[in-house]
């Protein structure tokens, strides 16, 4: 990047403290050494994924790392949804390696099996037995975690920023989040110049993706006032940006609020999801469907069947928003007129769900664990007709 335009967004860069280090403004990626250095990392596994791999940002990061004298490797054999076998491959690579730290780069898949691979390193029980169900993270040896830093490319999952991966059992195609505390990167470097290069449509699915992760956790029922306020204020920067990053992919302004929304949607989230994620999760799992692409072909759906129970948030919602019709129906009609306007399909059948596993989809959705923070209860029942619903394009 020319140095005036560095110097045009310096307010653009800072480093933060939430919910871990965060190294955030453009040309910050070459920092990862020190980062590394500061982790107390020397032998990296650099965790990608396929589209990357010969990516010049994956170059620069082996260079960085051979000049500073560490020893590294590279994986990036990792499906779009991370299956169990992507983070036994890792794993391997990994304990042959000797290594002693994880480098995460990329999207959240790659995002989701480098955590899992650095969680796995030092833990003797099979994977499945750490998923976030009561307390079963506590099974895990804490010091045998090892760290992370993480480097995002997309603007959508904020999974830097997350205590947990989400994996898909390839036993019975289910998503499984496997948690545990340490499993948070130890340091961030959002760099917004590494997502110059995705493509309008990644873009679009990502951010939508932010926006779920914001709107669900603002939607959600529990109490956790400051995940509430961040979910608000992640909301209007997607409002804003969202349709620049689109249009104009090199704009610094636009990607770097998009990265920042980003990871509010993931902290906020902490106050829980609902049934957009836990309708997505079975239709990556089945049908190899992009999760955030899937998330906002959903929501309408979903937010119209939870009325009843949002209503006058997302009327505050409209008012923070400065929407034209501060009203229920006018969050609404913001949303599809943002799909619209970044060119989201209308609904599921769209990208290649059809009505035939309507019964199997809906009950992966009922067992999800996001369903438990639904704002409305779910069963079964309910779930078919909301599939229904997505898939016919039936908004009611």
């Amino acid at each position: 990047m020319p140095q005036n335009n560095i110097d045009k967004y310096a307010s653009l860069t800072g480093n933060w403290n939430f919910p871990t280090k965060i190294r955030f403004g453009a040309g910050r990626f070459r920092e990862l050494p020190q980062v590394c250095a500061n982790a107390g990392i020397d032998r990296p596994l650099i965790v990608t994924d396929p589209g990357l791999m010969t990516m010049p940002m994956i170059g620069d990061a082996m260079h960085m790392l051979e000049s500073a004298g560490m020893s590294y490797a590279l994986f990036g054999d990792v499906h779009p949804n991370p299956v169990g076998a992507d983070v036994e491959a890792g794993l391997k690579v990994y304990q042959r390696g000797k290594h002693d730290g994880v480098i995460l780069i990329g999207g959240g898949s790659a995002m989701d099996a480098g955590k899992g691979i650095a969680f796995m390193s030092g833990q003797t029980r099979p994977m499945w037995d750490y998923e976030d169900r009561e307390d079963w993270w506590s099974r895990a040896d804490a010091d045998g975690i090892a760290p992370c830093v993480a480097v995002p490319t997309t603007a959508g999952t904020g999974s830097e920023v997350g205590r947990a991966a989400v994996i898909t059992d390839e036993r019975d195609h289910t998503k499984k989040i496997i948690f545990h505390p340490k499993m948070l990167p130890v340091e961030v470097i959002a760099d917004p110049e590494l997502t110059f290069g995705l493509p309008a449509h990644v873009t679009a699915a990502t951010g939508m993706d932010a926006l779920s992760h914001n709107l669900e956790a603002y939607c959600s029922p529990f109490l956790h006032p400051m995940a509430q306020g961040i979910a608000l204020e992640g909301m209007r920067l997607i409002k804003e940006w969202l349709p620049v990053a689109v249009k104009e992919g090199k704009n610094v302004e636009a990607r770097s609020f998009m990265l920042i929304a980003s990871t509010m949607g993931a902290t906020a989230f902490q106050k829980g999801l609902g049934a957009m994620h836990a309708m997505s999760h079975p239709c990556s799992s089945l049908r190899g469907t992009h999760h955030g692409l899937t998330n906002a072909v959903i929501m309408p759906y979903v937010l119209l069947h939870n009325r009843h129970a949002i209503e006058d948030k997302l009327i505050a919602a409209a008012r923070y928003l400065d929407l034209e019709d501060v009203s229920f129906n006018g969050f609404i009609d913001w949303v599809l007129a943002l799909r619209r306007t970044v060119g989201i399909p209308d609904t599921l059948k769209d990208i290649g769900v059809d009505a035939d596993i309507i019964p199997q989809l809906a009950a992966m959705a009922l067992e999800d664990p996001s369903t438990g923070g639904n704002p409305l209860p779910m069963d079964v029942p309910t779930y078919e007709k909301l599939f229904t619903n997505a898939i016919t394009g039936k908004l009611i």
